[in-house]
């Protein structure tokens, strides 16, 4: 007999154990504003490699490879999202020392925009990114509240609260220095932890051979690499995750945070590594839980919680919980911090010359809000997949120009504001969400792979076309000194970092 109370009092020792460990670590350590938002030069490789595959991987790897595994095309559905959430982490080992190099002295991806492209552009980018990441953090906190309702009756607002509340707590306190700290625990906890859970369900239904046998026999699709469906979801969720993340404060922000240019290429690619087989191996299990016929379509979401509740005892059914809070946890603060350090550094351009201990009590105040509004939002119980794929498709659109911009010295602010939102407008024409508010008339079919690859193509062209048509240009290593300049001052100065 399973004990409801058990599920409950599992999360919360586990929240208290992150809790209790960020508040130490960050103890006497955040009196900059530096300290609160990119602990700079901080992260060794080890440090760095551990909050990278915790906050990069968090709850959804619990829910959405699992998902994807379950309804949307069993085994290559899975090596798509594997591969989508390696290569950002690659790609970042590539850019990552660029960007240290062109703004050594910056703090995030918005202050880089504004220094590069100037005020246009620098909203939009603002608006896409804090999007994508309230969306994410949002919808971690659904996908867990979810999990324990199902799990054990837990009312969703209590789930969101224990765990909004936490990460207030020790976020709130510590900034990035408490989420790295934090995250190093949690990874340490949870690769273990998540093979453990897998090996064990395996085993419950008879092994790894007799789980194939039998999924092979009911449902051959979901074990074939070339079943379209599968290979199809892998394309676009592969361009989803890449342009997200490129997009994504908290990478900019752990970039700043390595001692040096070396430790950010190693912990990238050893957590790009890292990472593959974790999403592996939650995604099989969908697979598992689908071909079993432990969940329909319907109940994909829920598929890994599924899985583990009708193989594990009480005890892994915890030991899922705690890996569930943990994953959770370490990405909704990763989150949090990474959309707080967006206002707080624009606050520190914006405001009359601030001190810093404002700054940090600003953007204390700026963790709390976030929190309490994606606490509400989770609440609500809403589906946030299509939001999801469409902030997604916002990012998709984005990010080539932005990258362009650490190393070609032609394109302007027009050319990337251009670019971007003439990308967003050709994804549209074929992404589904998109349809009741497209004009009516011939559209091509619906597709989330045309509308992926037409939003980073089209971006990805117009960045190399539309400079041809003038001979301005910007010296990127000198971006460093509008970035300094422009963190003092009151008003921008337009920001026409393209002349």
């Amino acid at each position: 007999m399973r004990s409801a109370l058990a599920v409950p009092v599992a999360a919360v020792l586990a929240l208290a154990g992150s809790t209790a460990v960020g508040l130490w670590a960050a103890r006497g350590r955040v009196g900059t504003l530096d300290d609160f938002v990119v602990a700079r030069g901080t992260a060794d490789v080890g440090t760095l490699t551990a909050t990278l595959v915790a906050s990069a991987m968090g709850g959804w790897i619990l829910f959405s490879p699992a998902e994807a595994g379950a309804a949307f095309g069993g085994l290559p559905a899975v090596l798509g999202y594997a591969v989508g959430s390696a290569l950002p982490l690659f790609a970042f080992a590539v850019v990552g020392p660029r960007v240290r190099d062109v703004v050594p002295s910056g703090r995030s991806l918005t202050e880089y925009v504004h220094a590069r492209y100037g005020s246009a552009a620098y909203a939009y980018v603002l608006t896409v990114s804090a999007l994508y990441m309230f969306v994410f953090l949002a919808a971690e906190l659904t996908g867990l509240t979810s999990a324990l309702a199902y799990l054990a009756g837990v009312p969703p607002w209590v789930t969101a609260a224990l765990v909004g509340g936490a990460v207030l707590v020790y976020a709130g306190y510590g900034g990035l220095v408490a989420t790295l700290a934090t995250d190093a625990l949690q990874a340490l906890v949870v690769l273990p932890l998540l093979a453990a859970t897998v090996a064990a369900v395996v085993l419950s239904f008879g092994g790894a051979t007799a789980v194939h046998g039998h999924i092979v026999a009911t449902n051959p699709n979901l074990l074939s690499p070339g079943y379209l469906p599968g290979v199809t979801f892998g394309a676009y969720v592969t361009l989803a995750v890449l342009g997200a993340n490129l997009l994504n404060q908290s990478e900019w922000q752990r970039v700043y945070a390595a001692r040096d240019d070396t430790t950010v290429r190693r912990g990238f690619v050893v957590a790009g590594v890292a990472v593959v087989p974790m999403v592996l191996l939650a995604g099989l299990v969908g697979v598992l839980a689908r071909g079993l016929g432990v969940v329909g379509t319907e109940r994909a979401s829920v598929a890994f919680f599924a899985a583990a509740d009708a193989a594990l005892p009480q005890a892994g059914v915890l030991a899922v919980v705690v890996l569930a809070v943990l994953l959770v946890a370490s990405s909704a603060d990763t989150v949090c911090n990474a959309l707080v350090s967006l206002v707080t550094v624009d606050a520190a351009r914006l405001l009359d010359d601030p001190d810093d201990s404002t700054l940090v009590r600003a953007g204390r105040l700026g963790t709390a809000a976030v929190v309490v509004a994606a606490t509400v939002v989770a609440v609500q119980g809403y589906g946030v997949l299509t939001l999801f794929l469409f902030a997604d498709l916002l990012a998709a659109a984005t990010f080539p120009p932005i990258v362009a911009g650490l190393y070609a010295t032609r394109p302007t602010g027009e050319d990337a504001l251009a670019a971007a939102v003439l990308g967003l407008g050709a994804g549209l024409v074929w992404f589904p969400g998109a349809r009741a508010v497209l004009p009516s008339g011939p559209l091509p079919a619906p597709s989330y792979l045309a509308a992926f690859v037409a939003a980073t193509a089209v971006a990805t062209v117009l960045t190399l076309l539309l400079p041809k048509r003038h001979d301005r240009s910007i010296d990127v290593d000198a971006l460093d000194d509008r970035v300094r300049s422009r963190s003092r001052t009151a008003r921008a100065d337009g920001g026409e970092g393209s002349k």
